[in-house]
């Protein structure tokens, strides 16, 4: 009875081991199984998280290429801006060297990089100097006028003396076949100048267009300067005549220089 007992009891812990280190088995394959999938569901999450930051990479990287190509294109549209505006200057003007009846003129554009317009002695650099052929005593005039003298120079800039300037004097001629006379700055605002010396037999009326003469031989003849206002006799002799400038002084950037090739030539004559 004891041995018939025993037995079952033995089959069945034989069997139970037997269960148990298939149990074991299982478990262990299915971790193994596990972890398989846990690191392609990592390796798929980390591939999906990389993509993504590498497109947000793009995005601001696309972003700064972009800004770079819109400033560069800004850059580019201020130069053509700047050449067209020297171009139609060029085109407005009287005084090129085609048209110079001497052909005694040399003409340097350059560019105003300072200016003043507030007090009564003003001026202006422009970035052209000496290496650029610049002279002390040379005429600064625009499509519109008159508007300055050099009055010193370094290699790359120049100092010059603005029509708006108590200091400053141009010889003007009312019409080009009218009468000259010394024109300066009024100092009443920026536009206004007086024509002097004019002979009170001479007609004109209000609106004619004023120029340089060509007395001067600082700028060539034919310049137009501004046009003629209000009139008063001064000594029952001549007239002295408001006019208001065609250049706005306060818009003022660029500028063409003038310097009269014979000036040398001439200053040697005067001396004598």
């Amino acid at each position: 009875m004891r041995k018939s007992g025993i037995i079952p009891i033995l089959i069945n812990a034989a069997i139970f081991i037997i269960l148990e280190i298939a149990a074991l088995n299982m478990l262990r394959n299915n971790g193994e199984l596990q972890n398989i999938w846990i690191s392609k569901g990592s390796h798929a999450f980390m591939g999906t998280v990389w993509g993504f930051t590498q497109q947000v990479k793009d995005y601001f990287s696309l972003a700064k290429v972009n800004d770079e190509l819109a400033k560069e294109n800004f850059e580019l549209r201020v130069r053509l801006a700047q050449y067209e505006q020297a171009a139609a200057d060029a085109r407005e003007s009287s005084f090129s060297a085609a048209n110079d009846i001497a052909g005694n003129y040399h003409y340097t554009p350059a560019e105003i990089i300072k200016i003043s317009t507030g007090g009564g002695h003003n001026y202006f650099i422009i970035d052209k100097g000496t290496d650029h052929g610049i002279t002390e005593g040379a005429g600064v005039i625009t499509g519109k006028g008159a508007v300055g003298v050099i009055d010193a120079v370094s290699r790359n800039f120049s100092y010059a003396r603005s029509f708006q300037n108590f200091d400053m004097s141009i010889s003007a001629r009312l019409g080009k076949e009218g009468s000259a006379g010394p024109m300066s700055w009024s100092g009443k605002g920026g536009s206004k100048a007086l024509l002097k010396e004019i002979p009170h037999h001479v007609e004109f009326a209000q609106g004619d267009t004023v120029y340089t003469s060509g007395y001067s031989s600082i700028f060539p003849p034919d310049i137009p300067l501004g046009t003629a206002g209000e009139a008063k006799i001064v000594n029952g002799a001549t007239y002295e005549i408001e006019v208001t400038l065609l250049e706005d002084f306060s818009a003022l950037r660029y500028v063409t220089v003038v310097e009269n090739t014979g000036q040398n030539e001439i200053d040697s004559l005067e001396k004598r």
